[in-house]
């Protein structure tokens, strides 16, 4: 079985506070960060052992994992495991990079988000230049915030041409087509983060070949589905896969809507799906005109 699994376990704390993010934050007690590491390492154990399936696994958490020695640990590991095609983690990009010198680089990935206000632009450029000197495949994106444009434009000039910028839509913002225009001269990308799809009753891979996992091992289809699909540990999941249309009225976040049937992202992003890279040339240096969505 070909199965995609995103990984949310019970991690929140961060070392960023940023004012537009809609996950909740906290400082994680002793207690909690003991519980995420053992949900962490049960987790990383089970895949290890599905050598009958081919997985490709990204890690989602509510907080930042590669400040935490057991993300960096899970993740190198899994990334030399045959039957893993790809283990990618979103990421502030905080943290120390030499660790990925244990991983495979044809398998490990990093969706790595800057925060302006949040980091100095030259450290979190220093770190994005030397994942590409490692041949560390990843992307890099930035919220769709007036304040931001001016760091974004600098970002899309310093990275490496072959590093995707891509932009996403600030939560609760309003663009017109002229702030879109400019967002989309970055990432031509920009149109399907700029407004919610419907979905309601639209066919959508998770629940059939992606799931999402929590750290008791309960799987959904996705994060934003709370209808329980059974458990990863004792395998009850797997009778529930099967294709089924999406129950909600719009889906407004990339790592829902990019599975979307009715949407070109599984061609667009062929191949890195995961770690948010198309398949095409670098956005922001070749157009891709044929890639506007419909409106939705």
């Amino acid at each position: 079985m070909d199965l995609t699994i995103l990984y949310r376990g019970p991690l929140a704390s961060c070392d960023y506070d940023c004012p537009y993010c809609p996950f909740a934050k906290r400082r994680d007690s002793r207690a909690q960060l003991t519980a995420d590491r053992s949900a962490l390492e049960r987790f990383a154990g089970w895949a290890s052992e599905q050598t009958g399936d081919r997985l490709s696994l990204l890690f989602t958490p509510w907080g930042e994992g590669l400040v935490r020695s057991w993300y960096r640990r899970a993740l190198a590991e899994l990334s030399r495991l045959p039957h893993v095609r790809r283990v990618a983690i979103q990421t502030n990009l905080s943290g120390r990079t030499q660790w990925l010198d244990e991983a495979d680089p044809d398998t490990i990935a990093l969706w790595c988000t800057f925060h302006p206000g949040q980091t100095p632009y030259d450290r979190f450029l220093a770190k994005c230049r030397d994942l590409a000197e490692r041949g560390i495949r990843h992307s890099v994106g930035v919220v769709g915030l007036p304040e931001h444009l001016e760091q974004a434009r600098r970002l899309r000039d310093d990275l490496p041409d072959h590093v995707y910028l891509w932009v996403n839509a600030a939560e609760g913002h309003t663009y017109t087509d002229a702030e879109a225009a400019r967002w989309t001269a970055l990432d031509p990308l920009f149109p399907y983060s700029r407004h919610p799809h419907r979905s309601a009753g639209l066919p959508c891979r998770t629940g059939e070949s992606v799931v999402s996992v929590d750290g008791e091992g309960t799987v959904r289809r996705c994060h934003f589905v709370r209808e329980e699909l059974g458990n990863l540990y004792d395998g009850s999941y797997r009778a529930a896969l099967r294709p089924r249309a999406c129950p909600l009225a719009v889906c407004d976040c990339h790592i829902g809507y990019v599975h979307l049937e009715t949407l070109p992202l599984y061609d667009v992003f062929a191949g890195g799906v995961l770690e948010r890279i198309p398949a095409a040339p670098p956005p922001g240096r070749t157009p891709l005109r044929l890639l506007t969505p419909a409106s939705s």
